[in-house]
């Protein structure tokens, strides 16, 4: 596989059951493939900014995750301790009762608090666009790029379904050229990816990475 696609990938475990040695495993797999970065609970930031400490790879965590409901405050307390155990960036999940209910001010807020927290580092929002009618993915786009973040994101991978190349195209149509635009939830195969980054996605979140490159590889001689 090419490295326009490895080094566009989020190298992720979220689940409940994620034990340390999971954590030490995706890890190693981010370093053997050359992946963008691993993303982790904020449980896992500590072990996993350890495991990767002499390699190039980046570790993200999760903010207000899956839901989004947590409070403003809960939110940037979570992104200050990600980053002060060792993340490179954020993934923050948008408040999305306010979105539907159109409380823009309250979704600009929310996201304010958590840019302001994250003190220049990366941050990412989740949109869950499976919950959302495409004015409001438009709508949620808008108020990522007015509120500082730098990426707006599909998918927890959490909800009832993730990633598609019409929201991925409607998000990049909305958010120009030069924003940042994740597509996560569902992208199991070479061809999601691929299908992913031509939509306009530059970043590609998945924990089925290594176990396609090792299938891929079998043939194509990685």
């Amino acid at each position: 596989m090419e490295k326009r696609i490895t080094q566009r990938i989020d190298h992720t475990i979220l689940k409940t059951d994620t034990t340390a040695f999971d954590i030490v495993r995706v890890c190693d797999e981010a370093k053997q493939f050359g992946f963008y970065s691993v993303c982790v609970n904020p449980a896992f930031v500590a072990l996993a900014k350890d495991q990767l400490k002499d390699s190039d790879v980046k570790v993200c965590s999760v903010v207000g995750f899956p839901l989004g409901a947590s409070t403003s405050e809960t939110k940037a307390f979570e992104t200050e301790d990600a980053i002060r155990k060792g993340a490179d960036e954020v993934d923050m999940v948008i408040h999305i009762g306010a979105l539907l209910a159109g409380n823009w001010q309250l979704v600009e807020d929310d996201i304010r608090a958590v840019v302001t927290a994250a003190r220049g580092k990366l941050v990412k929002v989740i949109l869950e666009t499976c919950l959302l009618s495409r004015d409001q993915i438009v709508r949620g786009c808008q108020i990522v790029k007015e509120s500082g973040a730098k990426f707006v994101k599909t998918s927890t991978g959490f909800s009832t379904s993730g990633a598609t190349t019409a929201d991925i195209a409607l998000m990049r149509q909305t958010v120009g050229p030069d924003f940042g635009v994740k597509a996560s939830g569902g992208l199991k195969t070479l061809a999601d990816f691929e299908a992913m980054l031509q939509a306009g996605a530059t970043r590609l979140g998945t924990s089925s990475a290594a176990q396609v490159l090792r299938g891929f590889s079998s043939t194509e001689n990685y």
